[in-house]
This record gives C-alpha cells, sequence and structure tokens, in this order.
C-alpha cells in the first residue's frame, strides 16, 4: 500500500483498513506458527502497512486541530 493511497482514506476508511491488516497480520501469526505460511515477506509487508496507516491517522488528526 501506497502512502498517496492511505491519504486519499477517510478516517472511516482508515480504521476499516486497519482493522482488516491487524485481523490478516493475526492469522499470519498463526499461520507461521502450524508451518502453513508460504509468502514469508507478507508479515513484514502488513506490519509496515499497519504503521503507515497509524503514523498518517496521527498526522491527519493533529492537522485537524491545528
Amino acid at each position: 500500500m501506497k502512502a498517496a493511497d492511505v491519504w486519499a482514506m477517510t478516517p472511516d476508511q482508515l480504521n476499516d483498513e486497519l482493522a482488516k491488516l491487524k485481523k490478516e497480520q493475526f492469522n499470519l501469526r498463526f499461520q507461521r506458527a502450524t508451518g502453513q505460511l508460504e509468502k514469508t515477506a507478507r508479515v513484514k509487508q502488513v506490519r509496515r502497512d499497519i504503521a503507515r496507516i497509524k503514523t498518517i491517522a496521527a498526522e491527519k488528526s493533529a492537522g485537524n486541530n491545528a
């Protein structure tokens, strides 16, 4: 996910996407624990997408309060 895509999202869309990614991260952790994980790089990608969404959401909320 690109930062420009995240900036274009509304706060509700950001929350929905964050929930979806956290659920995916949970499932990936279980797959790794059971030895079923095929795309190991996806774990890192999801983690970074979560961080990106949280960062941009915080910047947007700080910008609205200024």
